[in-house]
Formats: C-alpha cells, structure tokens, sequence
C-alpha cells in the first residue's frame, strides 16, 4: 500500500491479522453509534459488486450520520485501515469491494433530508435509493433526471460516486449534471462543501486565458472559497490548464473515465461539486448531497421504432437528438426474449418524448421499417421493463452461454456508433467471442455482456488481450472506455491509452491532495492494480454449488423493496427484513464464499449460510425474477441435504424436518388421526411448530377415497393428480376440479397408485428420501417397474407447488430417468387442462370482481396466462396480488418464522384482502395461501376449480 498504509488483511500472521482486526473493530465500536460489524457473514456479503471482481474486507460500518463517518475515518486512519464506502453494491468496475473497512450507507443514511419543490432540489442521504426520491418528488411534478437501470435499488451516493446516467440522459444528463453541492469528509477528517466557486468568463476558455486571469481565479493562497476544494488543490489544477483543456475528447456526452478535472477550469465556474462526481469514493466520503429535480414530462409518450438491423438504429439514433427526445435507447433483436409489443424490425431505439405532436414528428423523421407509439403508462412500463432487463438478460445468451461483464459501458462519439458497433462486433469475431450490445444510442453508450472464459489461465489471458485491443479501439473513435459505470479495476489500468501518461499522472497528484495518505478506495482510478487480478472466479471449482451461486452477477434486482417492486415474487424475505443476508444476491454470495474456503471456512457446515438461507422461503420466485435464473430454493434444498449429511447428521436435523418434511408419509400412515395426536399436550413443540401456529385439519375422508367410490361417466381424457394437500387437507377442491372437468365434457382418472411429487422432502433439503419418492411415483405412472414409458395423457395438477415441484425439480433430480422428463412435460394447470382440452367449453358468467393471490410457484415456473384468460371468460375481473403469501409450505410454521412470514404476507397478498370490495371472491389455488389467508385475515380463500363448481351446480340447479 502507498505511504505505509496497511490493515488487518494484508499483513501479519494469521493470529496477527485476527488480533489487528479485533483492536480496530473494539476501537470503531467505541467511536459510533452506527453498526460495526466484522463477521464472517459481513465479511463474506461484501467481497463483490456487480463486476467480476472480489476483495475482501476486513469489516463493516454502517453509519449513522457524518460524526460517524468522520470518527471511523480517524480510526482506520489510526491503523492505516484503508475504507471504501458502498451504496447499493451494483458497481459494475469493482469500485464497491474493498480490503478494509466497508461502509454501508443503506441502512442508517437513506434519508430524504429535505426536497424544495419551488426551488426544484432535493437534499439526500448517499444511501437513499433512486426511486424512493422520484416517488417523492412526483407529487410535484419533479424528478430526478438521471435513471440507470437499476433506479430501484441503487444509490445517490453511489450514482454520485460513479457519475451515473441513465436512460433519460440525453435530456437531463448525468448525475454531475443535476448536483448543486455535496457535504464530505476526507479520509484526514476534513469536512468540506463542495460548489461551484463561480459563472463561465466572458470570452470562453482562450478569453480568459488571453486575459491573464487564470492566474488570479486559481492561483495564490489555495483556500477552498467559495468551490469547498481541498487546499492545494486549485494551486495544483492552475498549473495545468493547457492540458485540462487539450486533453479530453471533445464530443463525447458520456465521457465517465478518470476524473473530471476540467469541471475545475475557470471558463467552466470552477465546479469541484462536479470534478468530484465519477471519483469513486477516492477523493471523500460523501455525507449529504443537494441535487437538483427536473419537470416530468406532462405527456410522456413512447415510441418505439423498428430497424433492419443494429447498425442502421444506431446510425439513425444522433439524427434523433434535435427532435427533442427525451430518450433514445437501442437494442438488437439477439437480445429480446420475445418481442410482443415491438414493432417489426431487428432492432429497436426506445424513444420518450413529451406529446403527441413530438411523438408524430419523431415518426416522420426517423426513416424507420416499423414504428409504435405506446401512450398507455401500463403499456409503456412493459416496454421499459425488457430493456431495463437487459443488464442481466445479457448475461446468458441463448445457448445458455454465461456473459460477464469487463467491457460493459464504453461510449463514442453519437455520429459515430454505427461505425464503431460494427467494428466492434469484428473484433468480437475475431477473439471468438459473443456479446450482445445495446445501451444508450443517443449518447453513443454501449452496454455489453461477453462470454469471457474467465475461468482458465488461458481465458484470463485473452480477456486482457481483447481488453487492451477494444480500449484502442474505443479511444480510435474518439471514445471514453467508460460511458456510465465509472472506471473501477476493470479499466483504470488502460486510461493512459485514453488520457496519454500525462493527464494520467494529474490524475494521480490530484488524488494526492484530496488523500495523501492513500486510504480512500485504494487500487481504483489512480495506481490501479491490473485487470486482470483478483477475478472473483479464481480458485472455485468448476462443477457444484459454488459455479452455481458464481452465476449472481449481483445487479440487486433481489434488493428492491416497496411500490417500485412491482409485480414479481423475488425476494421475499428481502423485503421483510431488509438484510442483505436475506437477498438472493447474499445468499448466492456466502455460497460462493463458502465454495472458495477463504472467508466461510467450514464448507457444508456452515452456520453463516445455513442461517442465511434459513430465512429463505423457497419460493422459487428467483428462478423466474432474477435476470440471471439464479434458482436459490433449489441451492438452499442442496446445501441443506448436505449440511445435515454424515452418520449423525438426522440428530442434527430441525424436528420440522422429521415431521412437516415427511409430511405426506405420516398423513398416509396416520390420517385423520394427526387431528387428535396434535391436540395433546406440548405437541406442537414435539413436532418442531411455532405456537402461533395452528395446524391445519385433516379432512375426515380423503379426495382419493371419494374419487373409487363413485362411478366414472366417461372414458378418461386426463390423469387427476391426488397431491397431499389436495388429498388429505383440501379435497373438496380434487372434487370441484372434478365437477368442472366433467362439466367441460372431460374423462378423468386418478393414478392406479399413492404417488407424491416430494415436495416437502425437497424443500427440506431432504434430497435422497425426495428421489426415492419420485422413483416409486414413477413406478406408478408408468404402470410398474417393468414398464419405462409414462403418462399417456396431460396430468392435471390442482396444487401449483407441486406442479412445480413435477415440472422442475422431478426432471433436475433425476436426470438419467427419461420418465421424468416425460412426466414434467405432461402436467398441466387446471386452466391450461380446460384451454387445451376443452377450448369450446363456456364457462359459467361469474361477473363480479376477485382478489387474492396468484401462487409464488406458480408465478415462477408455471405462469397464470390461461389463468387469467379462464378468469376473464367466466367474467371475473380484476388483478390478483404477487409476492408470495409468507407461509409457503413449512415455512410459516417453523420456529423464529412467524414475524417474518407476517412481514411477507404483509407486503402484497394482506393489504390486497383488505383493499378488496365486499363482494370480490377470493381466490388462491395454493394451500399455504388460502391457510396463511385464514390465519391472518380470517378469510376463506378458494381455488379457481370451487368458484367455477359453484358455479356450475348452480346453473344445472337452476336450469
């Protein structure tokens, strides 16, 4: 480290480094009354961003205020600890890792401080999330203009330090465009202001050089005035004004790389609140930031145009810009994963403007094969959302291909992108890569994911060979190696070839005077380590779990939480507890942590991860809402399995487990005699069930029982699945679903067997009982042991868990089984059952509106789409609530679950209940849901097969 910096970490014994770090963490807990936190679990949480980078910190602090942040300044500047601080952790340069003390602005300085609709300003905390300070200004009229992708869940401290931009930059620029002034502290403890210390000279920059005031603006005494700038520090930039002002690519509105330094200039108002932005937490500390608002558009129309191919969007995206769009977003068909919606083309510029008259001259202007103009918000939001996705849809190509990122956000001059895209798709070629760009066409920014081997010596080697080639490329066109994402590891080493050695070497002295003793972020931006060092992926084994969980990219869509979650499942327990370690980006990272030995040291025996994941839900809504499909319930099955494997590992085991793990075998053996056993005394505790828990009641006669002992009216046209719940807890919806198949003109029959998906086995980590389970359930389908074929017709599944469970998890458990594959590929919804077998079938006229909730299973693997189409057809209108419901299976009746499966339930599927009209039926296919229903909100849910049976009794006792 530079100037004897050193810490905890780098230097010293084992026993040395524990000793130092326990000192500082003693010393830092003292000193605020923020959290301190140098566990494993912390540790572990914070040794990525969303780059492909990993450093490993010595410990955290999340802060309370700015006193906070000046005493652990003084602390780890007392050790010689190096400190980076952290937003949202989405940094894709790997500027948000660091190797001492991490600090956590999210969880205590997320403030809304102050917002000035007259005065069109917001005064922010860095840990406050984009969108929290849109929904607040909105009411006004007002929003914060630059948006990246990630507006849900990043920072203002974070977009400060990255100098982020966004969709809607063409028109209100970046993050350094829409700062009035930010409250720092230097790494020595100084507190600082940063502004603007004055207007543009008359004459521009050669009026006010000819004029010998250059000298008087920024030369002399070197005190901060009215800009905040550190001493020193105007001194050192007014010696170097030739270069300043020769040294930049002129036009290029996304130029991100090194630092800013000619926001410093006299002809540009001496802005050090703007030289700051895009430094990358190397210069201070930020505490508090005053930014400015933007009107919102008063008619924000979309209009999406259509273009032969990627080349010809990007070549027509610059002669867009005097149209006055408020974005111009491009991407190419290889990316879009099902285009309805869009207009013909392969290759599509995303376009807002404000009216309908903009909106019809854009269209008369752009030449394009297609066109669409979306004025409806809901229509327009399901546009955004497939190029807001395309962060992590990138990261897979269609062969299932993983992209990193490396080379994700260079920008050229507008006028240039065509030229530039295909030269760039050239050299892909040539390296025998594939990526898929797109970004923001109107400033000439390029995203892209690229199928590096970042695996093999061989693959790192031509990382950095493509590297080099792409930053001479770039620079070639007149270009920024970064147009959003900031620098980071990832491209500091080769801004020489952008900046020459000279500006590069301000760069380096500038850093010197904001911290001379190198402890901010060190290793980003200035004195950079190579890029190809410390890659996350080094030293994790190539097959197993740990290559699994490396899939989380960690873009921290898991992360969001309140009105801006939108519609989706992931991730429940996030947004209950707001822990990191309950996200489905911490889960994945202690998992990769533990596959690594480094940080989590006792592999599958692990009580950091098995106590994060204990929160997990198993919803499976990752699977479907994390744009990489990190799939965490079935990790957490597996590391479970493993965590409790070995000779006494069953004593080990939660007794929940033993009981509601196997909950299918004790209701085949036991029935309704459960009833009574769970009436005894202490029994719930002997069963390993909260107290707050009641468990459900065993019906007095199974589905299958009813089912033999009435006659069948028809040759059987579908198999009915008897699946646990629907058997023994639930059978009058087996009989409703009965009713109503038969009404649509449909034979059924039930398998000649007892069969189960193993759900519950699954979902306790229970994977060798699950599998024998699915094997004798096989045996059945097919008819016995001797028979290896299958279900000759469609299997409905009445309970969307274990349609999952049959979809999924049956073929991945059993690979080398080709039943399984045959049996996932022949269930069906009880909707999709009526959509397919009986199109002509009319359901009975319901007419009135529903709430409730679509499963979380179903959501994630199965889809409602023909729910929502058999609804619509029986006249029941009206949205069902996302999310998941909180008890999910097992979950909910566990022991430490019940605030949080509260909490779950709290966040979408109870407040839909208590919004609902009096009159609305209530619906929930699952079994967990319609139970969680009646526990909280003293509601009876019903499946969609009992409303419809309802209904149809009624009709045939009518007619």
């Amino acid at each position: 480290m530079r100037r004897g910096l050193r810490h905890p970490g780098l230097v010293g014994t084992h026993q040395e480094r524990a000793g130092d770090a326990a000192r500082l963490a003693a010393e830092l807990r003292a000193a605020v009354a923020g959290d301190v936190d140098f566990s494993v679990t912390a540790r572990a949480l914070t040794t990525m961003d969303a780059s492909n980078y990993r450093r490993v910190p010595v410990g955290t602090v999340a802060p309370r205020d700015a006193d906070d942040v000046a005493a652990v300044l003084e602390v780890c500047r007392a050790h010689g600890t190096p400190v980076v601080a952290r937003g949202a952790g989405t940094s894709i340069g790997g500027q948000a890792t660091g190797t001492g003390v991490v600090l956590d602005f999210t969880r205590h300085m997320a403030r809304l401080v102050s917002l000035d609709p007259e005065g069109r300003t917001a005064v922010v905390g860095p840990g406050l999330v984009l969108d929290r300070l849109r929904e607040a200004a909105r009411p006004y009229g007002l929003t914060f203009g630059p948006d990246p992708s990630t507006h849900s869940r990043c920072t203002l401290g974070g977009m400060i330090g990255n100098n982020a931009c966004g969709a809607h930059s063409v028109a209100w620029g970046t993050t350094a465009d829409n700062v009035r002034s930010l409250n720092v502290v230097t790494y020595r403890g100084e507190r600082l202001t940063l502004g603007r210390a004055g207007r543009e000279g008359p004459g521009g920059p050669e009026g006010v050089a000819a004029s010998g005031a250059v000298g008087s603006t920024l030369a002399g005494s070197g005190a901060s005035g009215a800009s905040g700038a550190p001493a020193g520090l105007l001194d050192l930039v007014g010696g170097h004004l030739s270069l300043l002002r020769t040294g930049y690519p002129p036009g290029l509105p996304r130029r991100i790389s090194g630092y800013a330094l000619d926001a410093l200039l006299p002809e540009r108002g001496v802005d050090v609140a703007r030289s700051f932005c895009g430094s990358e937490g190397t210069f201070g500390v930020l505490t508090e930031a005053t930014v400015r608002l933007v009107p919102l558009p008063a008619e924000p129309v979309l209009v999406v145009l259509g273009y032969a191919d990627e080349s010809a969007a990007a070549e027509a995206a610059a002669g867009l810009l005097p149209y006055g769009p408020l974005t111009v977003e491009g991407m190419a068909a290889d990316l879009v994963r099902g285009a309805a919606g869009l207009p013909r083309g392969a290759a599509w510029l995303f376009c807002e403007v404000d009216g309908e008259g903009a909106a019809r001259a854009l269209v008369r202007a752009a030449d394009a094969v297609d066109s669409t103009v979306v004025r409806d918000p809901a229509g327009q939001r399901a546009l955004w959302r497939i190029r807001e996705d395309a962060a992590g849809t990138a990261t897979r190509s269609r062969d299932g291909t993983e992209a990193w990122p490396g080379w994700e956000d260079c920008a050229v001059p507008p006028a240039r992108l065509g030229a530039y895209l295909r030269e760039f798709r050239a050299l892909l070629a040539e390296f025998g890569l594939h990526g898929v760009p797109y970004g923001h066409f109107g400033d000439g920014c390029v995203h892209v994911r690229i199928d590096f081997d970042l695996w093999t010596d061989k693959g790192v080697r031509d990382f950095r060979r493509f590297s080099e080639a792409v930053a001479d490329l770039v620079v070639a066109h007149g270009g920024s190696l970064s147009g959003e994402h900031g620098d980071g590891q990832a491209r500091a080493e080769l801004l020489p070839r952008m900046y020459g050695k000279e500006l590069v070497g301000l760069f380096g002295a500038v850093k010197d005077v904001w911290d001379p003793d190198g402890g901010l972020n060190p290793g980003m931006l200035v004195r950079p380590r190579p890029l190809d060092e410390g890659l996350r992926f080094a030293g994790l084994p190539l097959v197993g779990l740990g290559r699994e969980a490396a899939r989380c990219v960690g873009v921290a869509k898991c992360r969001v939480a309140g009105p801006s979650s939108g519609p989706g499942v992931m991730c429940p327990s996030y947004r209950a507890t707001g822990e990191e370690k309950h996200s489905t980006r911490g889960r994945a990272r202690l998992l990769h942590e533990m596959a690594l030995g480094e940080v989590v040291t006792d592999g599958w025996r692990s009580e950091e991860v098995r106590e994060a994941l204990d929160l997990c839900l198993s919803c499976k809504g990752c699977r479907s809402d994390c744009p990489v499909g990190v799939d965490m319930a079935a990790y957490k099955a597996e590391f479970l399995d493993r965590h409790y494997a070995g000779p006494l590992g069953f004593l080990r085991r939660p007794r929940s487990h033993w009981t509601m793990g196997r909950l299918p075998h004790w209701l085949d053996v036991f029935g309704r005699g459960l009833n009574a056993g769970m009436r005894l005394p202490f029994a719930a505790r002997l069963a390993g069930v909260t107290p707050e828990r009641a468990m459900p009641r065993v019906a007095d006669r199974t589905f299958t029982s009813w089912f033999a002992e009435r006659a069948s009216v028809r040759t059987a046209a579908l198999t009915l699945w008897p699946d646990t719940f629907t058997d023994h807890l639930a059978p009058e919806v087996g009989r409703a679903a009965v009713r109503v198949l038969e009404a649509a003109g449909l034979g059924v029959a039930l398998p000649q067997g007892r069969v189960c998906c193993g759900l519950t086995y699954v979902s306790t980590g229970q994977l060798g009982a699950a599998r024998r389970v699915m094997r004798r359930t096989l045996d059945v389908m097919a008819g016995g042991e001797e028979r290896a074929t299958g279900p000759t017709g469609p299997v409905v599944v009445l309970e969307p868990s274990c349609a999952a469970t049959l979809r999924t998890d049956l073929p991945e458990l059993l690979p080398d089984d080709p039943r399984a594959a045959r049996l996932a590929a022949s269930v069906r919804t009880f909707a999709e059952a009526l959509e397919t077998l009986a199109p002509d079938w009319e359901p009975p006229r319901l007419d009135r509106p529903v709430t409730g909730q679509t499963h979380c299973h179903q959501h994630a693997v199965l889809g409602d789409a023909a729910d929502r189409r058999l609804r619509a057809r029986a006249g029941l209108t009206g949205e069902l609530a996302g999310g998941c419901c909180g008890l999910a299976g097992n979950f909910g009746f566990e022991p430490g679950h019940y605030e949080v499966s509260v909490a779950c339930a709290e966040d979408q599927l109870l407040p839909a209940l208590r919004g609902a009209a009096p009159e609305a039926t209530v619906l929930a296919d699952g079994f967990s849901c319609r139970t969680q229903m009646g526990d909280l909100a003293g509601v009876r849910g019903r499946h969609l097969a009992e409303v419809l049976a309802e209904a149809v009794d009624e009709g045939e006792t009518g007619s």
